[in-house]
């Protein structure tokens, strides 16, 4: 992960000596439009800018990068134009529509060395994730990984000096560098990234933020009774392992449970998944690495809040120890369940992970999850399903959509709860049909969530993973979703409780 060195100006565009800047458009009622904080510029080229982004094609669409030399009245080489789609109401773009654009000039701006872009201090923040998420880049396993991302990017704002300013800086680059650690953990290859060199990871870089970390191995898990994150990993030669961290922050006044799902690959298991597309599977840790970043985020922002992250990690394979449909598992706490399919894992070594979290008498418990291919069915490969308490659902999924992740609130129906029941155990890991299999799942993580806890669910299976081209800040392979939700959450009930 490479961060752009990132700056706040205040110098005027026509005396800035950068390669390039890049200036905002939008499609207005009568076409081209220049965004505001570009008058400066348009007034370089005498008032012919618009006229001569048009001659260019430029119509301001959303994403849309248009080069053109810049005006002898500048110092900067190269003017990208880069359009912001049409404004909302009030003539306003949204700040989402500001991310997706930095985006895309971040990536239009590899292999430059600096770069300046003008905008209004209202957008900061947006503008600054968007421009380090969309140059972010893995090149860890290419011998000629091309242009590097752009070097060195300075925001022109009036009010660069101010204290609001440097903090909006600092912040958006903590959660977008977060966002992209999570990114590194997807996108390693599976056989660098498996439960003991996942849990090594995310131990060292938990210590190095100042957090308490416990790494459970499979005897310490075999002492405890995690019989869900044993028995998934039963089929392996690399033996899961739990990893506990802990953010006590001054003056906590709220304790927060964070839980994700670490199946660093899922082959099925005995109910094998067909092979075509089997190589995605490496992203079956998302939530696990989205709650680690986060809990670094907590760390480095110093959030005042007591969080506690339990995070499972298992890798899914058949073999002759691995376990079968027909098995009965006694879960972390006492319960049992019945496997129908050893394809619905995540759901097993997550109840170990919330029973465990509950232990620790949380206020709010949110977990993540590359869950059920139900939810891309319901909702597609951009929009992560909320479950939960009907209340902190809905809370965090308006966090969701505020921060451009686009999580989607839905119910948890109690006449699925007796599609789970088992002959044999308490439940079983799945129902007897395909209907509603997002809810499902959802209702089975539910049995095992303590009364009194707000609790949330984040089935991200589809947007964890961008397996099509890049568009806006999203790269191809890891997105790092939910790691932006987290961040807002968190920093809702620090600020509300």
């Amino acid at each position: 992960m490479t961060t752009p060195k990132l700056a706040l100006t205040d110098t005027a565009v026509t005396k800035l000596a950068v390669d390039t800047l890049v200036v905002g458009t939008v499609q207005g009622a009568d076409g081209l439009e220049l965004a505001p904080g570009a008058e400066p510029v348009a007034a370089a080229y005498d008032g012919d800018l618009v006229q001569v982004l048009t001659s260019l094609g430029a119509s301001g669409k959303a994403e849309e990068v248009v080069k053109l030399p810049a005006s002898g009245k500048l110092r900067a080489c190269v003017l990208l134009a880069v359009g912001l789609g049409k404004p909302g109401d009030g003539g306003a773009v949204t700040a989402e529509a500001v991310r997706r654009a930095s985006g895309a000039a971040a990536r239009a701006l590899t292999g430059v060395e600096h770069a300046a872009t003008t905008l209004s201090t209202s957008e900061l923040s947006a503008a600054v994730q968007g421009t380090v998420m969309g140059a972010y880049g893995f090149t860890r396993y290419k011998s000629n990984s091309g242009d590097d991302p752009v070097a060195q990017v300075d925001f022109v704002v009036d009010d660069a000096k101010a204290d609001g300013a440097a903090h909006a800086l600092k912040g958006a680059t903590a959660i977008a560098e977060a966002v992209n650690t999570a990114r590194d953990f997807v996108n390693t290859a599976p056989n660098d990234l498996y439960p003991a060199t996942f849990a090594e990871r995310a131990a060292e870089l938990g210590r190095a933020a100042g957090l308490e970390v416990e790494v459970l191995d499979e005897q310490a898990l075999r002492k405890q009774g995690f019989g869900g994150i044993l028995g998934v990993g039963a089929g392996s030669s690399r033996p899961p392992r739990l990893v506990r961290m802990r953010h006590k922050g001054p003056r906590a006044a709220k304790k927060v449970a964070l839980v994700g799902k670490g199946i660093t690959f899922d082959t099925g298991g005995i109910s094998l998944k067909p092979g075509q597309g089997m190589e995605e599977m490496t992203s079956d840790m998302s939530g696990a690495a989205a709650v680690i970043a986060t809990m670094v985020l907590a760390a480095r922002l110093n959030y005042p809040l007591d969080i506690t992250a339990t995070v499972p990690m298992a890798e899914n394979m058949p073999s002759g120890t691995a376990y079968r449909p027909g098995d009965v598992l006694t879960m972390y706490g006492g319960k049992t369940v019945e496997v129908l399919n050893t394809d619905a894992e995540g759901r097993l070594i997550l109840v170990d992970a919330i029973t465990r979290a509950c232990e620790d008498e949380p206020d709010y418990l949110i977990e993540t999850s590359t869950l059920t291919g139900a939810q891309v069915v319901a909702l597609g490969k951009r929009t992560p399903g909320v479950m939960g308490s009907d209340e902190f659902r809905d809370r965090v999924a308006r966090l969701s959509q505020a921060v451009g992740e686009g999580g989607w609130p839905m119910p948890l129906p109690e006449e699925l709860r007796g599609d789970l029941d088992s002959k044999l155990a308490d439940l079983a890991n799945i129902t007897g049909h395909r209907w509603g299999g997002m809810l499902a799942a959802g209702v089975f993580l539910q049995e095992f969530v303590a009364d009194g806890v707000q609790w949330a669910h984040l089935d991200i299976a589809g947007p964890a993973y961008n397996n099509s081209s890049p568009w806006g800040y999203t790269p191809k392979g890891g997105t790092g979703v939910p790691v932006r939700t987290l961040a807002a959450v968190l920093a809702d009930i620090a600020d509300r409780g």
